[in-house]
């Protein structure tokens, strides 16, 4: 079968959708799928992992990277420049199906097409990423991005979903008639991070307690309520309190951090922007725990990355996947709610017990591996052979 899979960028570089894109495209190649990914974070044309990547970055000056600087209407450059380049593709050697992300709506003007069956993967809408208090211009900015993510999910001939709770908020959000052929289907991880995590050893015991956090500053992934937490903390430490604790912030840069953070709380945190695979691999490896206290995510690969190295994870019962990858098999304690308080409580005895810390270490690294390309691939190329069939007959 050959596909085509858009994605906004492609690894190296640093992003989940991009090691989402990347498992997609290997597992599908792996399956014996001829694969090619279209990205928008490069120039050129490349074979990767078994995998043709073309790149289709819009020339500065050009007319679609000019439209790009619009607000509302400029969501509609990447979409044609996707559209663009598949079609030219498929008329030199027709696909069977496309895929992409919901997110910002890359295939918006390739949804629909019966001779050419699209599949939509849902992440987090975007809407669910946008801020509060936004000034007219933004918010027409938004309501434009959601009314693409609508129309091309209701213009595609198939659904995947990462947990079935993402699969009924999307279906909620997008108010999807349920008509199309669907599926969950969990996302690998690469080998490369199954390699790293399997020879990681757990830190010793005689230093601080090394914690970690991998995201952006922002209100889904709980880090207000993050930083609460940490100032909460730090200042039970500066008391005699508690045991020493560092918090690294991956993804995150110092200019995100409040100027009213409290100077305790700063003491216990750096900020390190953003970074490689392998100072990723070495954060894992040298923390003690794992902090993620999303309000919502639409599957977490950090709790996947975080348990795969058997650290003990402190997320969020809001979120449903925390709720089922971190709560259900014990791999960490889970805050009653995305506040510095409840998250503060649900990290205390972690920071004061080490043998609570080896205890969900054990069912962490039990829990993991459940999600692997072989199954990946399997079920994506019968959710693509489902909506293949859907197509040709609407």
């Amino acid at each position: 079968m050959r596909t085509a899979l858009l994605a906004w960028d492609y690894p190296p570089a640093p992003s989940g959708l991009s090691t989402a894109a990347r498992e997609i495209a290997e597992s599908l190649a792996q399956a014996g799928a001829d694969v090619t990914v279209f990205t928008l974070d490069r120039r050129g044309r490349e074979q990767v992992g078994g995998v043709a990547v073309e790149g289709l970055a819009l020339p500065a000056g050009g007319g679609l990277a000019r439209l790009r600087l619009w607000g509302a209407i400029g969501h509609l450059a990447a979409p044609l420049a996707f559209r663009r380049a598949v079609l030219a593709a498929h008329a030199r050697a027709p696909f069977a199906v496309i895929e992409a992300t919901n997110w910002y709506a890359p295939a918006a003007l390739l949804a629909g097409r019966r001779d050419l069956p699209l599949v939509t993967r849902s992440s987090t809408p975007a809407a669910f990423t946008r801020g509060d208090g936004a000034g007219p211009r933004d918010r027409l900015d938004g309501l434009a991005a959601d009314a693409l993510e609508r129309r091309q999910a209701r213009g595609s001939a198939g659904l995947i979903a990462n947990t079935a709770a993402h699969g009924a908020v999307i279906a909620r959000a997008y108010r999807l008639s349920g008509r199309q052929p669907s599926a969950v289907i969990g996302l690998s991880l690469p080998p490369e991070i199954l390699t790293s995590a399997r020879a990681a050893s757990y830190p010793g015991e005689d230093a601080p307690v090394q914690l970690l956090f991998v995201g952006r500053a922002e209100a889904r992934k709980g880090f207000d309520a993050l930083l609460g937490a940490v100032a909460i903390l730090a200042g039970e430490q500066a008391r005699g309190d508690l045991p020493p604790f560092r918090l690294d912030l991956v993804g995150v840069p110092s200019e995100d951090l409040p100027p009213d953070l409290p100077e305790a709380a700063r003491r216990c945190i750096r900020a390190r922007g953003r970074i490689d695979a392998a100072a990723l691999a070495r954060a894992y490896t040298d923390a003690h725990a794992v902090l993620a206290p999303s309000r919502y995510e639409s599957f977490g690969l950090v709790y996947q990355e975080a348990m795969a190295y058997g650290r003990p994870v402190v997320a969020c019962a809001e979120d449903a996947s925390a709720r089922a990858f971190v709560g259900a098999p014990g791999a960490g304690p889970l805050a009653a709610t995305a506040t510095g308080p409840a998250l503060a409580d649900a990290l205390r005895p972690l920071l004061v017990d080490p043998g609570l810390r080896r205890a969900c270490r054990a069912r962490a690294l039990a829990a993991a591996g459940r999600f692997d390309r072989a199954s990946l691939g399997r079920e994506t190329l019968a959710l693509y052979e489902a909506a293949i069939g859907a197509a040709r007959r609407n």
